[in-house]
């Protein structure tokens, strides 16, 4: 979700959110003031077992910056995405396919009132749909690292006490 993102001729502004002072006290008040996009970290570490390029996954990512609500689908233009990726339109729309091709990403073509063709809205269903059965695998690959760690402080292991400043005098 973002919150208070820049104005952008293909954006409706999001709704106003509340900033965590912890992520203010991270990043700086006037950079989170700007907008903030939340991604499960899961994408990010799955990025190789969904079989994306670098490229492919910052598509990903701007896609996320513009879905603000669950209800209302992203619909960025390519000119903007392309402009923020450093791409051309034609990159950005061949990259959108492959995302498409591989069901992560579903276009809907967008008319204006008059039948003008406007930004198509862009389905991250099926990119939800992937990380939901990515969960419990790579849970489990967390939570057998966590008892890893846990047993090995259970044997009898103790880690060597640093030596105090008063020591080392």
């Amino acid at each position: 979700m973002t919150a208070n993102p820049p104005q952008e001729e293909d954006a409706t502004p999001a709704p106003t959110i509340k900033t965590n002072k912890a992520s203010a006290d991270k990043w700086g008040q006037q950079v989170i003031e700007l907008g903030f996009c939340l991604v499960p970290s899961l994408l990010l570490r799955a990025q190789q077992r969904i079989g994306l390029n670098p490229t492919q996954l910052a598509v990903l990512l701007q896609l996320c910056d513009f879905w603000w609500d669950k209800e209302r689908k992203p619909f960025p233009s390519k000119e903007t995405l392309a402009q923020r990726l450093s791409l051309s339109e034609r990159q950005v729309q061949r990259y959108i396919a492959e995302l498409e091709q591989a069901g992560l990403v579903q276009r809907i073509e967008r008319r204006s009132s008059n039948g003008g063709k406007l930004s198509n809205t862009y389905d991250l269903s099926g990119l939800v749909k992937r990380l939901q059965e990515l969960e419990p695998e790579f849970r489990e690959i967390e939570e057998s690292a966590k008892a890893a760690r846990k047993a090995v402080t259970k044997r009898g292991y103790k880690a060597t006490p640093k030596p105090s400043v008063e020591a080392a005098r």
